[in-house]
């Protein structure tokens, strides 16, 4: 599994994830994120065009994530989210947390509709 900074627009840092977010990961994944947050990126979007599985602890991860961006006033978005990952999210109703997007391009828009 790997999130890779896939782009910087303005003040927001799109990551894409391959493979899957789990124990195996979880703490590479959580320090990543708490560089690029600490670097003053706290709008996140994860495209999820290439993630194949997420577990309890991904979707924990994934939460705490949210918590540490709105802490610093911004937010977490995803987008291409499909297949297993989009069943536990809906499941476990994470999709009422984070923006789902149908692409990056729309949850682009969503942050500059927003401030």
């Amino acid at each position: 599994m790997e999130f890779i900074p896939h782009e910087i627009d303005g003040d927001v840092m799109i990551l894409r994830a391959e493979g899957g977010l789990d124990a195996s990961n979880a703490s590479e994944f959580m320090k990543q994120v708490n560089a690029m947050t600490e670097g003053g990126f706290s709008r996140l979007i994860i495209d999820c065009v290439d993630l194949a599985h997420i577990s309890s602890v991904g979707l924990g991860v994934l939460f705490r994530t949210h918590a540490r961006a709105a802490k610093l006033g911004g937010e977490v978005k995803l987008c291409n989210v499909s297949g297993m990952p989009m069943q536990v999210l809906t499941v476990m109703r994470l999709n009422r947390v984070f923006g789902i997007y149908k692409d990056v391009d729309q949850a682009r828009l969503s942050f500059r509709r927003s401030g």
